[in-house]
């Protein structure tokens, strides 16, 4: 019998607040992956045949514990070869944002390798690892601050800076090491100072309490100037005239005591607060409603495909993959390790194994089937069925031979490991006995970094090094029409919109014959067509996320035409974006990309593999000039300005049709640009048209680079 609802008192509603607030909902805000400082180490590790296998636990312990608690630590090994790790994000990061976090550092930290240390201070997490135990450390030769030097502040400010830097630092040692400080000057909203503090986990509070003392120094001196970060060795300090501080995450983290000092009105507020309460308990009773469905349709789902022909027995799966030998491993992505298999009948297959074996992450399962299965191109990969009953959720796939896209073209620009030249072995700064000791030369060496590539899954094999010669331009513009002609089925011809949400060139897969297929569909969302946009949780890989997705989790198929604008520039290149910030390149590929065409030196962005084979054919080279062009409109800032899939499809292939010049991408920091006439220079190979010539340039300082 359904009971009449009944208007909550205040006093109700107050509790339901509070039961809204400590439910373990993931939260997302800014997940702040932007690199502070990365450090490494001077003395290379001792025995890389054990160094490397301990690196990895290391990581993987570390990982394990991210998800959960937003802090881990790790100790692998024993001697010299010991890896000692700690990982910790910051207070106001939500857990999910904390994974984000967290997979960033991670993939920087082994560009130290082969030195036996290194640390890296994010702005929203701190990574380090060593071959000794620096878990009690607090103060370092090392320690120092980052000054911004954007805007002098007037003394109203700095007052205000160092009032907030003195309560979180004083705050922090008794409120578990974290502490964050809001401080408004006499109701003038552009004199406000925004503050965090933070120890790592393993300190006490006497040394907590200390490093912080030390970092607070350190950081006030950045003082006339707007914003100071502190990189101590137990603690990070930041303060900004700019809110960069999210909102207090609700992820069952006990992270310690907020001080926020404002100037407010507090009839208004309690106001507020009512009105908040109410929307929120409603808001909560809809998302239990919806989770309720999902599940019971989750439920149908399992059933449907436990009668179906899509459903494969775990036990023939498990043989077919030979138990999942490593031996058999194809790649791994951001939810299972994908595997080769035979099936009795001998029909080659993909297994990929879930990470997940719970109900909250098997909602990630089901939505892979429920969406791959509905559809049906010659550029999707084909879902052959999956295994939902057994101790692990499995998906079967048909197997493509020559794996993913970016095993061949990210061959040149492949390496970031520090101590290693183009040809694999030590850079001849390292002393040859100790390369001679270690037996770490020539292929065992080779095979030493094939193992952490393995694992790491951020560097190329060997035996890919030569592959991105094999691709000439005819077959990387195939793969480009053929992966454009997928994005536009997924987005205009199936019942719902579907989104990919993680178009790279890792989920590219190829043929026997170099086609291109779509692959992973794990983060993929559907939509109907009368809807502008979906509101989601924010996933995917960073550097191949649209700006407004990553910054407010609204989701359009422009957020796939920024990822396909980044792949096309990708394989122009044979760079990959994520991985341009070395000492070489220290902008993102969109950027240099960005840069190269206001120079008119784009041919200087071009693969050098297509330089030696068709640097002679114009017609190539004009094609090759074409989708870089093509690849910047689709990563302009403003999604609008962003052409439609099967937009950029056809200008593709019309290579007749002018081209309206792009606007500039995001993170783009006009002070840092040395600009010449380009767009006046009449060799510039793309002056088509003025309307957009004259666009300035916006400084995005609230995406991560």
């Amino acid at each position: 019998m359904m009971r009449e609802f009944q208007t909550p008192t205040i006093a109700s509603l107050l509790l339901i607040l509070v039961a809204i607030m400590v439910l373990p909902d993931a939260s997302v805000g800014d997940p702040r992956a932007q690199t502070v400082e990365f450090m490494c180490g001077h003395q290379p590790e001792h025995n890389t045949t054990l160094f490397v296998p301990n690196f990895v636990a290391t990581m993987e312990n570390i990982s394990d514990q991210m998800r959960s608690k937003g802090f881990g630590v790790s100790i692998t090994g024993k001697g010299p070869d010991t890896n000692y790790g700690l990982a910790q994000c910051y207070g106001d990061l939500s857990l999910l944002d904390c994974v984000l976090c967290y997979a960033e550092a991670r993939t920087v930290l082994p560009q130290c390798f082969p030195f036996n240390g290194g640390r890296i201070f994010l702005d929203g997490c701190f990574m380090r690892a060593e071959n000794y135990s620096f878990f009690q450390e607090f103060k370092g030769p090392q320690d120092h601050a980052v000054c911004g030097n954007r805007t002098r502040k007037s003394s109203t400010f700095q007052e205000a800076a160092r009032r907030a830097v003195l309560q979180a630092a004083t705050g922090a040692p008794n409120s578990n090491g974290y502490a964050r400080a809001a401080l408004q000057v006499s109701g003038t909203s552009n004199e406000s100072a925004y503050v965090l503090a933070d120890c790592w986990k393993t300190l006490n509070a006497n040394s907590c309490r200390a490093c912080l003392e030390n970092a607070s120094k350190s950081i006030l001196g950045c003082l006339p100037w707007s914003e100071g970060r502190a990189l101590n060795t137990g603690c990070f300090m930041r303060y900004s005239d700019i809110n960069f501080l999210n909102p207090i995450p609700g992820s069952g983290r006990s992270r310690g005591t907020v001080v926020v000092i404002v100037v407010a009105a507090v009839s208004s507020a309690i106001v507020l607060a009512v009105g908040a309460i109410i929307g929120a308990y409603f808001w909560k009773n809809k998302r239990i409603q919806k989770k309720r469905k999902g599940s019971n349709d989750a439920e149908k789902l399992v059933k449907t495909l436990h009668d179906s022909s899509l459903n494969f027995k775990y036990s023939t799966l498990e043989k077919a993959t030979g138990s999942f030998d490593e031996a058999n491993k194809l790649g791994q992505g951001g939810f299972g390790t994908v595997y080769k298999g035979v099936l009795p009948d001998g029909r080659e297959i993909a297994v990929k194994r879930l990470f997940f074996n719970n109900k909250h992450r098997a909602a990630d399962f089901y939505n892979e089937v429920n969406i791959i299965s509905s559809v049906e191109h010659k550029n999707l990969v084909r879902l052959l069925g999956c295994s939902c009953s057994g101790p692990e959720s499995l998906l079967v796939y048909e197997f493509l031979p020559n794996k993913s896209l970016d095993r061949f073209i990210f061959g040149k620009y492949r390496l970031y490991i520090k101590g290693l030249d183009s040809k694999f072995n030590f850079k001849s700064f390292l002393r040859q006995d100790i390369v001679d000791r270690n037996r770490a030369f020539g292929p065992y060496y080779i095979n030493v970094v094939l193992e952490l590539n393995d694992k790491l899954h951020y560097l190329t094999d060997v035996t890919d090094a030569n592959k991105g010669k094999a691709l000439n331009w005819e077959k990387r513009f195939e793969i480009i029409i053929g992966t454009a002609e997928g994005l536009v089925y997924l987005h205009e011809n199936t019942k719902c919109r579907i989104i990919h949400r993680d178009i790279k060139a890792s989920n590219i897969l190829l043929d026997s014959r170099l086609r291109s297929k779509i692959a992973d569909f794990g983060l993929a969302r559907s939509f109907q067509e009368d809807k502008s946009h979906i509101s989601t949780a924010i996933a995917g890989t960073l550097g191949y996320m649209a700006p407004e997705y990553l910054a407010h989790g609204q989701l359009t198929d422009k957020a796939d035409v920024y990822s396909f604008g980044v792949l096309l520039l990708e394989i122009v290149s044979g760079r990959q974006n994520n991985r341009s910030k070395t000492t070489e390149y220290s902008d993102s590929l969109v950027t240099i990309a960005w840069k190269h065409f206001l120079q008119g030196k784009v041919e200087e962005l071009f693969d050098p593999n297509l330089m030696l084979q068709n640097y002679l054919n114009m017609n190539v080279r004009a094609e090759v000039l074409r989708v870089v062009h093509i690849g910047l409109l689709c990563t302009q800032e403003i999604p609008s300005l962003r052409p439609s899939m099967s937009t950029a499809l056809r200008i593709l292939a019309k290579k007749d049709e002018q081209l309206p010049t792009p606007t500039n991408p995001p993170f783009i920091d006009e002070s840092t640009m040395e600009l010449n006439d380009t767009f006046e220079n009449p060799h510039h190979p793309f002056r088509h048209g003025d309307s957009a010539s004259n666009a300035s340039l916006s400084h995005s300082s609230f995406y991560p680079r």
